[in-house]
């Protein structure tokens, strides 16, 4: 529904703000001491966001970051001058100028505005005054608003039509929004943003509108609303970019004639002819290069330098992310950044000179660091995270599985196991855990991994693996498990499993756990190799492909039926391999199956399945679902969940013990 402008006054908050700030967000879990707060799932569900979506200003003088307010899990758009004398300007002191209620924050091209949503309503604000307006009250699925090149209107995403399409509105609130798409997209896709071109004459965006399998780039002129498709062999993983003249478009993909890999992605370069009555495409095909892109689950965008010489991507390698760079023509890609972790956002100014990234480590909170492209070494600009305290950095190790090939894993060790040999005594002998990360064809990252920091506070060995198929390893590792789902890299957990029964302080008990993907590992794992494991706790996994997948979203369909090479009907023979349900007879450990109701990217029949299953079998096993979809949501029901998980843990695996002698 169209409304006319509504101005609202609201007196900054800032001071009130930056004092909470500097008490590190107070937790419900546990207060601060010597500047650290209890490693606790309260706190960690709760406490732990640090800094979210990150933007600099046109001139790179001011980040937007979005990042808490309270200790209520409260979040708002923080304003952090970039200017500050010394190496950091930390958002919780005083550099933190201001802040407004709201998200998906993005600045106008002057740099005097910022356009973001508030309560479901897109609100326009000017920089250093308390005068804001609502342009958009209360669109179905409001996101990802972007300027017009002028400063006169914003593109956005609603839903309003039943579908994800692009909608245009006064920047002023001068005028009604006009809807610019038809059926873009899925409703439930949101995971690309409307581009506009420098001129102002077209937004470029993708859209399945012309094959419901195919992710395409498509042009919508602005003036008439005219949508032409001008990409047909790629699969789109990131929105398309516009180079500085608007002649061409840079974005991450696949071919659609290739499986759909996560995080080892092409980067695509699109010339345009825009001279004639609809544009054309004069190149669609990848840079040459020695590298790939990442696009972490299409959360980011390849940019432009300021003069569109050169592209710049983010590239995981082995669990760490870095900032690479290549002619825009192709050739050798080099590394921009040499600091490694896990990524979360990734903004430039639009002469290409900063960019600002938020990043975590295994012991560092995910913050916001500004570069200077010229070169140098990246600047923390906010310090939102508290201090966990006991959290470790972990060891990266390599263990050989059952063929030869060699695993990464990231081994977590619990204090009393640290303390013996920080004194050269014996450790004492604890249970372990084998964590598998989810994705399946993405990594597990050198981020701060807080629940396998707390699994370990609790008394677990946990070795976390980057099994057979994931990302970061190069594109032979990722296509071993192309057409051969949880086959051969469910065999990868058990030899983890008996590396850790190897070693001295492990008390010869291991279980296994992971959600998604690593949630249908976990099951089949106890499958494959049912006397690697004494207890497993697979969460919102697929357990049947072949049952379950008219039951999917459309992405979940996508991946499962180019990860099997075709349909079931088609390729049985490939789906029989993933068919964990049909293997549970084998199951000797003890189960605790937990999913979401309401979830359709690993579809809730297959835990009711599951359940029936397990039952059917007299297998031992445990069960609790939650109102919730694949990602949950409430921060009390991740909390119940990791509860649930540790207790079942404990039953099962027992603790730590020294000489015979129980250390709990």
């Amino acid at each position: 529904m169209s409304r006319s402008p509504r101005f609202v006054r609201k007196r900054h908050a800032g001071h009130a703000v930056i004092g909470l700030l500097a008490l590190g967000c107070s937790p419900p879990g546990g207060g601060v001491v010597d500047g650290r707060i209890p490693l606790t799932l309260e706190n960690i569900f709760t406490a732990a966001g640090g800094a979210g979506r990150a933007v600099l200003s046109p001139d790179g003088s001011v980040l937007a970051v979005a990042g808490p307010v309270d200790g209520a899990g409260g979040r708002a758009i923080h304003l952090v001058p970039t200017s500050s004398t010394g190496p950091v300007a930390a958002a919780g002191g005083e550099a933190a100028t201001s802040w407004l209620p709201g998200g998906a924050q993005t600045w106008s091209p002057e740099g005097g505005r910022l356009a973001f949503i508030a309560g479901g309503n897109l609100v326009v604000a000017e920089a250093g005054t308390s005068d804001r307006v609502v342009v958009v009250e209360g669109a179905s699925g409001l996101r990802a608003p972007a300027w017009s090149p002028d400063g006169t209107m914003l593109a956005y995403y609603s839903t309003a039509s039943g579908s994800q399409d692009i909608w245009l509105v006064d920047a002023a609130g001068a005028a009604p929004p006009r809807q610019l798409t038809t059926g873009a997209a899925e409703a439930g896709d949101s995971r690309f943003s409307p581009m506009w071109s420098p001129d102002g004459r077209w937004i470029a965006y993708i859209s399945n509108r012309a094959d419901w399998w195919h992710d395409d780039v498509w042009l919508v002129a602005v003036a008439s609303g005219g949508a032409h498709r001008v990409s047909s062999s790629l699969m789109a993983s990131s929105s398309p970019v516009w180079s500085p003249d608007g002649s061409r478009l840079v974005l991450m993909g696949t071919s659609k004639d290739e499986y759909w890999y996560e995080d080892l992605a092409y980067l695509y370069r699109i010339d345009l002819d825009l001279t004639g009555p609809a544009p054309r495409a004069l190149r669609e095909a990848p840079l040459d290069m020695q590298v790939y892109a990442t696009d972490a689950i299409m959360r980011f965008d390849p940019f432009w330098s300021g003069d569109g010489e050169r592209i710049y991507f983010p590239y995981q390698q082995r669990g760490a992310f870095d900032l690479w760079s290549v002619p825009a023509s192709g050739g050798v890609a080099t590394r921009v950044t040499n600091v490694g972790g896990s990524w979360s956002s990734l903004h430039v100014t639009k002469d290409g000179g900063r960019a600002v990234f938020t990043r975590d480590a295994a012991t560092e909170g995910r913050e916001a660091w500004l570069l200077d492209l010229g070169g140098g070494t990246p600047a923390r600009l906010t310090d939102f995270l508290p201090h966990f305290e006991g959290v470790q950095r972990p060891a990266e190790i390599s263990f050989r599985s059952f063929d030869g090939l060699y695993i990464q894993g990231f081994l977590y060790l619990p204090p009393a196991i640290r303390s013996a040999h920080a004194a050269g005594s014996d450790p004492p002998a604890c249970p372990a855990l084998v964590q598998v990360h989810g994705g399946g064809t993405n990594s597990y990252t050198q981020g701060t991994n807080l629940v396998e920091q707390y699994l370990a506070n609790e008394g677990f060995v946990v070795l976390a693996i980057n099994y057979r198929g994931g990302s970061g390893f190069g594109r032979e590792f990722q296509d071993l498990s192309v057409e051969d789902w949880l086959n051969d890299q469910s065999k990868d957990p058990g030899a983890a499993a008996d590396w850790l029964r190897r070693q001295p302080y492990v008390n010869g008990r291991v279980g296994i756990y992971g959600g998604s993907y690593g949630g249908m590992q976990s099951m089949s794992a106890i499958t494959r190799t049912p006397d690697k494991f004494d207890a497993a706790v697979p969460m919102r996994g697929i357990y049947s492909e072949s049952l379950t997948l008219p039951y999917a979203d459309r992405l979940g369909k996508i991946f499962t039926i180019t990860g099997h090479g075709g349909t079931p009907e088609e390729r049985p023979e490939i789906y029989a391999k993933s068919e964990t349900l049909d293997r549970m007879d084998r199951i000797t450990a003890p189960v605790l199956i937990m999913h979401g109701e309401f979830d359709v990217r690993a579809p809730f029949e297959n835990f009711e399945l599951a359940v029936e299953r397990l039952e059917a079998l007299g297998k031992e096993f445990e069960s609790k679902t939650y109102p919730e979809g694949h990602g949950f949501r409430d921060p009390s029901n991740s909390i119940d969940m990791y509860s649930r998980l540790g207790a079942f843990f404990d039953k099962h695996l027992g603790g730590c013990q020294a000489g015979g002698t129980s250390l709990d």
